[in-house]
């Protein structure tokens, strides 16, 4: 057995011939999707949990990949024997999602129309289309009902959504460090992100391809920026402080302090392997994202027709999206009389603590999925 616990995986791949209409409008005529699963589906096709990603994330939930040990998955440490997902128990399936770079159809993707890639012509897709395409992979499966949908700030708005848009489809979700719309200044955030994208030279309005260039210096700022508001101060003050690099003290406006090393370092990883045309539509989604818009605002009329039970977990220094949004949900749940468990996780990993080995956290969501009946 390798470093993590589900050992080696290797991703597959469902493609639909059934045209799937979009919350915009447009209809994409067929689509793949790339996803990898672990543990094994039981007899009854009851022991199923979806794990939906957040934007910067893929398929590869756990596990290592055969051609590289080092590989290794973005929740890995959640996922395995004895584990909160434990894949003696569970069948658990991580997908990447439409308009994603990571094998599913998206803006890289040839377009059945020009046989060029999508580039800016690839839809903007939401949440909710996402959750449509995400069933299709169900019915691909065999799975008629989600023991359970589970999934972190983006993710957990997916599994908000599943709730809603398939409510006799999942019988638990866990909704962590999510919220049930955008903030002003988080939608502000998103934006300018975009435009460090958009106004990139190398992004020639999406079609980036054609012209054999990659607009990274936006996403590497966009990442940057980003990056900023997955961490909490407190964590940033005890890993970086002020210190200054060897040698720095030159004032210029060459990296000199440690945060300064660190951001880039994370701006020029990411943009390295990430689709800027996947980042705008990921942050569109995100924006977009709003449950309650069609109900006068009124969370729990928009919550109203979920069947499942919840457990929504927030953490006390992720300023992103606050603990104060994920009590907006608990309390639409409450008020309505639904079922509902909430956690607030003392964490000084901001809004990255979810992606974290924490132990309180990890009990908190392995207590839960145990009382989980198959």
């Amino acid at each position: 057995m390798n470093k993590s616990g589900v050992g080696i995986v290797a991703a597959q791949r469902a493609h639909f011939t059934q045209p799937l209409e979009l919350k915009g409008g447009s209809v994409l005529p067929a689509f793949d999707l790339v996803y990898e699963t672990y543990g094994a589906l039981n007899a009854a096709k009851s022991n199923a949990i979806l794990v939906c990603h957040a934007l910067s994330g893929h398929h590869h939930v756990a596990g290592c990949t055969a051609d590289n040990e080092a590989n290794i998955g973005w929740w890995d440490n959640i996922v395995g024997p004895g584990r909160p997902l434990d894949t003696d128990r569970f069948f658990i399936v991580g997908v990447n999602n439409l308009g994603g770079c990571h094998g599913s159809t998206g803006p890289g993707s040839p377009n059945p129309a020009t046989d060029k890639p999508w580039g800016a012509d690839f839809p903007v897709v939401t949440v909710v289309d996402w959750v449509a395409s995400q069933a299709r992979l169900a019915d691909h499966l065999g799975i008629d009902a989600w023991a359970a949908v589970m999934g972190g700030s983006l993710g957990g708005m997916q599994a908000l959504q599943w709730t809603l848009s398939f409510p006799d489809r999942i019988r638990h979700a866990l909704v962590i460090a999510a919220a049930p719309k955008l903030s002003a200044e988080n939608i502000a955030f998103n934006d300018v992100a975009r435009q460090a994208i958009l106004t990139d030279p190398d992004f020639h309005g999406g079609h980036f391809y054609e012209h054999g260039v990659r607009p990274v210096s936006g996403l590497r700022l966009a990442r940057m920026l980003g990056h900023i508001t997955y961490l909490s101060d407190d964590q940033m003050a005890e890993k970086f402080g002020r210190r200054l690099r060897v040698g720095a003290g030159s004032y210029g406006f060459d990296v000199e302090f440690e945060i300064e090393s660190y951001l880039r370092y994370q701006g020029d990883k990411f943009a390295g392997v990430f689709d800027a045309n996947t980042y705008l539509r990921m942050t569109k989604a995100l924006d977009y994202f709003d449950p309650a818009q069609d109900y006068n605002d009124d969370l729990a009329r928009a919550l109203a027709r979920a069947r499942a039970k919840f457990l929504v977990v927030a953490f006390t220094t992720d300023w992103r999206f606050s603990p104060a949004r994920s009590r907006e949900i608990v309390h639409a749940l409450v008020h309505n009389g639904q079922a509902v468990a909430y956690a607030e996780i003392d964490s000084a990993y901001g809004h990255d603590s979810f992606l974290m080995d924490e132990p309180h956290y990890h009990a908190v969501v392995d207590t839960y999925l145990k009382r989980v009946k198959l």
